[in-house]
């Protein structure tokens, strides 16, 4: 998988792994499944609603009126799906969060909604086996409505290495450069406490249980950044050890 490299204002690198093609074959196919139950269920509900009224005569237009009302409640959400999803969800459709992955803008910023919509609008000719070889193809595993929206999906899948994120690599402390020196007002407690909570909301998706740490740490050290909640936690406490080891 490639990996994505994003140089951020605060001289921090940030690297995303682009999602694999089969990660994101195997979320479209959680997404196509969820799709058709719905449709499922109503065509199901419409059959038992007309065996169970019967014949009657001059129910013509009723009839059309309801079938019509039908089909609108069955296509909207077919047509609307992955817009409605991605926009609400930070960029995961239901298949996308069971698989753990997510779109991204390729500055590594959330994307906005017109970056959603042009995504959306290009699965009129972006879908299927065109939607395949454009990823396959792509260095950074991206379809056409990506590369028309500059984004791209990545792995938010907690990496192996970091079992026990966020600590220092005492070869690197020499060379490492400091991003926030306010990390160092931060107590010993503080520090382990936020280390546990980023580990487990990484572990278990819970992107308002990082945003809630991120927030209650720029309130404690007075930090003001636009870095993404996690890169920012990372980041403090990578600057927290090395304060703390040059004391």
């Amino acid at each position: 998988m490639a990996i994505i490299r994003v140089h951020t204002t605060q001289n921090v690198t940030l690297e995303y792994e682009t999602a694999s093609l089969g990660e994101r074959i195997l979320a479209a196919l959680i997404d196509y499944a969820i799709i058709f139950a719905w449709f499922g269920v109503w065509v199901g509900l419409g059959a038992w609603a007309v065996s169970s009224a019967g014949p009657t005569k001059n129910t013509g237009s009723k009839d059309e009126t309801a079938g019509i009302i039908l089909l609108v409640i069955i296509a909207l959400p077919y047509v609307f799906y992955h817009l409605v999803c991605e926009v609400f969800f930070n960029g995961q459709s239901l298949g996308k969060k069971a698989r753990h992955i997510r779109v991204m803008r390729l500055d590594g910023t959330a994307p906005r909604f017109g970056d959603y919509l042009m995504r959306w609008l290009l699965r009129i000719f972006d879908s299927g086996m065109i939607a395949v070889i454009a990823v396959a193809a792509s260095s950074r595993g991206q379809r056409l409505g990506d590369m028309a929206a500059g984004t791209t999906v990545v792995s938010v899948r907690p990496r192996p290495a970091q079992a026990t994120p966020l600590a220092a690599d005492l070869a690197e402390v020499a060379r490492y450069r400091v991003v926030f020196p306010q990390a160092a007002q931060l107590a010993d407690h503080d520090v382990a406490l936020v280390r546990q909570l980023v580990y487990q909301a990484q572990a278990r998706g819970n992107y308002e249980l990082l945003h809630e740490t991120a927030n209650k740490v720029k309130a404690l050290t007075h930090i003001e950044t636009d870095l993404p909640d996690l890169p920012f936690l990372q980041t403090v406490l990578r600057d927290h050890a090395h304060l703390a080891a040059q004391e």
